[in-house]
């Protein structure tokens, strides 16, 4: 869970959802374990990644290389989202 200031001290919520790259593997026709295979990420990531879990901005990026894609094709933020 991401945390963003707002003003008034109140605090806006922010949750990571990779909804959009399992639709984009899927399309693509890849699974998971070849994006490990393709990204260079531990299958412990993928797991991270299952279960909407933070990863790293590098681990985003290397994910993105290996499809060809931009960021936004496969992170999706949601605001107001409760903490779990």
């Amino acid at each position: 869970m991401l945390y963003y200031p707002y003003h008034d001290n109140e605090v806006n919520r922010m949750a990571v959802q990779y909804n959009k790259l399992w639709k984009r593997l899927i399309d693509m026709k890849i699974k998971k374990s070849s994006l490990t295979e393709m990204a260079g990420v531990s299958a412990s990531t993928i797991a991270k990644l299952s279960h909407d879990e933070y990863v790293s901005l590098e681990i985003l990026e290397r994910i993105c290389r290996a499809l060809h894609c931009e960021i936004g094709d496969v992170v999706e933020l949601r605001r107001g989202a409760e903490e779990s």
